[in-house]
């Protein structure tokens, strides 16, 4: 089974909403970056090299991510010629979500699961674009999906990860076993002949 771990980093176009939180479609985006289970390897893809990642997203059985569901698909969608939600996803926020009934920031279970962070932050991010450091986003961006690629990989080894709640670490237990079952119904692709 084929599957692609991936993260995307975007800039605003009007900056964030009454709520503070972001809204996906006044996001630009930058740059994605994936690991590959076939090759093995660490890939990114800025907005122009956009039409050589459609094909390998073709041909992926899960696209795994975290809040993926609810920001990186929807906004790399607005790009891809077809419907990216009709491939199976993997949410690890969402799984942990459904367990814990809250959010947990990405940092806070890589520092309690993995004993390491992330090299950076997303404003990071958005003030090196913007200062057209586009390498430094690239590799912060392919820094995002090791380290939820390490934590995909601890949760199915494991059945768990672990956060922080305030001094204390704290398990959070998750079902595993049906991750990576999808359906034996082919995906449409847009790109890829026919």
């Amino acid at each position: 089974m084929r599957y692609i771990v991936f993260d995307i980093e975007s800039i605003s176009m009007h900056g964030f909403n009454v709520r503070g939180r972001v809204d996906v479609n006044e996001q630009e985006l930058t740059v994605v970056a994936i690991y590959d289970s076939e090759t093995k390897n660490y890939s990114a893809y800025f907005k122009e090299d956009l039409p050589k990642l459609w094909p390998i997203l073709e041909k992926t059985d899960v696209l795994i991510g975290f809040n993926s569901d609810n920001f990186d698909i929807p906004l790399l969608n607005r790009y891809y010629p077809g419907d990216l939600t009709q491939i199976h996803s993997l949410d690890l926020l969402a799984e942990v979500y459904a367990v814990l009934g809250r959010r947990i920031r990405l940092q806070s279970i890589a520092q309690a699961t993995l004993g390491k962070g992330k090299s950076g932050d997303g404003l990071k991010a958005v003030d090196w674009w913007k200062e057209g450091k586009r390498d430094k986003v690239r590799e912060y961006c392919i820094d995002d999906v090791r380290i939820t690629k390490d934590i995909f990989d601890y949760a199915r080894e494991n059945g768990i990860l672990k956060y922080k709640d305030l001094s204390d670490i704290r398990d959070i237990k998750l079902d595993t076993k049906l991750w990576m079952i999808t359906t034996d119904i082919p995906t449409i692709t847009h790109t890829l002949p026919l």
